[in-house]
């Protein structure tokens, strides 16, 4: 890409992101589940038929895509790659959140920083503490970029997950993300969304309500515990 073009392309990006609204929408999309228009709507409380124009303008701008299922019109981020860069640019950002009004406001934002999914794979302390665990049992190497180790990979083989070969990969095997609320890296890539799946399948987490914020179950504990001598989780 020649120069010109790149600063038009990324000031065209930026300025997607840069209004309030749309930055709403993208942060909530961070669940990685497709959201109707009136959903995005009354999370970022805003009409619908505002919702609807800045959801076109995602599309438009392919931070998004959409689906239309009968008269409804789901949205979801284009893909794990962008979800991951949305989430560090939150964290370089310094978000500052907003001020707690309620006990259950305080309630969900101690249940985001605690655990969340990041589009597919797992944020949050949680998240940062298990990439710390892995990085202390040899799982992990940073030396040269973040790479699994053969200790690592045999520990996934051993959970049952397998990663794709070479030639089928779609995206790096592993890449850190880093997390807005911890300031940290944690997981992403194809093994951080396969953890993320095999950790859901097999009840270690559990989602709280609809929101993004996960539930580290007492089967979770355990495994954790177990697995990567994590014991600490409040």
């Amino acid at each position: 890409m020649d120069p010109e073009g790149g600063s038009a392309a990324v000031a065209a990006w930026a300025a997607l992101l840069a209004d309030r609204t749309r930055a709403a929408f993208c942060l909530a999309l961070l669940d990685g589940r497709a959201w109707t228009v009136g959903e995005l709507a009354r999370h970022a409380g805003v009409a619908v038929s505002t919702a609807s124009e800045h959801a076109g303008r995602l599309v438009a701008g392919e931070l998004a895509v959409q689906e239309r299922q009968g008269r409804h019109r789901y949205l979801r981020l284009a893909d794990a790659q962008l979800a991951s860069l949305i989430e560090a640019i939150a964290a370089a950002a310094g978000h500052r959140p907003q001020p707690v009004r309620s006990l259950s406001a305080a309630h969900r934002r101690r249940a985001l920083a605690h655990a969340r999914t990041c589009y597919d794979h797992l944020a949050g302390a949680v998240a940062v503490a298990v990439a710390d665990a892995m990085t202390v049992k040899g799982m992990l190497a940073w030396e040269h970029g973040l790479t699994l180790t053969s200790r690592g990979v045999a520990w996934l083989t051993e959970l049952g997950i397998a990663l794709p070969e070479e030639g089928a990969r779609r995206r790096p095997v592993l890449r850190s993300c880093l997390d807005w609320t911890e300031r940290r890296p944690h997981l992403a890539g194809t093994a951080g969304a396969a953890l993320c799946d095999h950790a859901f399948g097999a009840g270690w987490i559990t989602r709280i309500g609809t929101s993004r914020a996960v539930k580290v179950t007492t089967a979770g504990r355990q495994a954790l515990a177990e697995h990567l001598d994590i014991t600490d989780l409040a």
